[in-house]
């Protein structure tokens, strides 16, 4: 499918005069599955708020595509992100992602219970739904808020670093979940990671971001090591064990 969702313009992104990115000029697709990467303080976090319309670029246009609808996003924080002093289960959880779709205070109704537990099965956790939130693995707690974004049927799925802190299993278990919703599903995914060995197992597209430039492209035209080495300054090496890339630093 090539239906335009997103689109970016020239736009530059600023917090009041100090500019973070600028010449951002690329397409979101439904059901891209794009992973976006650099390092800490290049400016992911404020790529994705621009793309969940959460700041306006200081310069440029950003253009919503939905087919006379509104966009609908879901949006996965890093589970750390998430107050764990009250008691609430996993089906709780999850049916905080019904609340924008109802009357302030109504209580839930036959459809969100419905869409709860089509969202849990669809990340593995239906059986889990009565379970405490704050008693769960790391992969686990991140399948929860993945649920939990999911619950509103959403055009787009935004995920912040969702492997972070995980263990290798839990890593792999919740990205396997990520790559069979967008396939599955034709959702389109838009995910920031700082682990690039993740992420260029799971998406079609890439963007490495840096104060230069950004460009998003498919996953073999622009994993290089010229590439590596102007974002990150490093001598990189890049290469595959078994059915897995790997990006080594020499």
């Amino acid at each position: 499918m090539n239906d335009k969702l997103i689109e970016f313009r020239n736009v530059t992104l600023s917090y009041g005069n100090k500019k973070i990115l600028s010449g951002l000029e690329f397409t979101i697709c439904r059901n891209d599955f794009i992973g976006i990467v650099g390092p800490n303080g290049a400016g992911k976090t404020t790529l994705l708020k621009a793309v969940l319309g959460l700041i306006k670029p200081a310069r440029g246009r950003i253009t919503y595509h939905a087919s006379g609808k509104n966009l609908r996003f879901g949006y996965v924080p890093q589970a750390h992100t998430i107050d764990e002093i009250f008691p609430l289960t996993v089906a709780e959880i999850v049916c905080m992602g019904r609340y924008p779709y109802r009357r302030h205070c109504d209580r839930n109704t036959v459809e969100d219970k419905i869409k709860v537990a089509r969202s849990l099965e669809m990340v593995s956790l239906k059986n889990l739904a009565d379970k405490l939130f704050r008693e769960l693995s790391g992969g686990l707690k991140q399948k929860t808020l993945i649920a939990r974004a999911l619950v509103g049927d959403p055009d787009v799925l935004v995920l912040d670093e969702p492997t972070n802190d995980l263990d290798i299993a839990g890593e792999k278990s919740v990205m396997d979940i990520i790559k069979k919703l967008q396939v599955d599903s034709g959702i389109t995914v838009i995910m920031v990671s700082h682990l690039i060995n993740v992420v260029i197992n799971y998406v079609d597209k890439i963007g490495f971001i840096n104060s230069e430039n950004f460009k998003i492209e498919d996953v073999g035209d622009t994993l290089t090591k010229e590439r590596l080495k102007s974002v990150y300054n490093i001598n990189a090496v890049i290469g595959s064990i078994g059915n897995r890339n790997v990006v080594l630093v020499r």
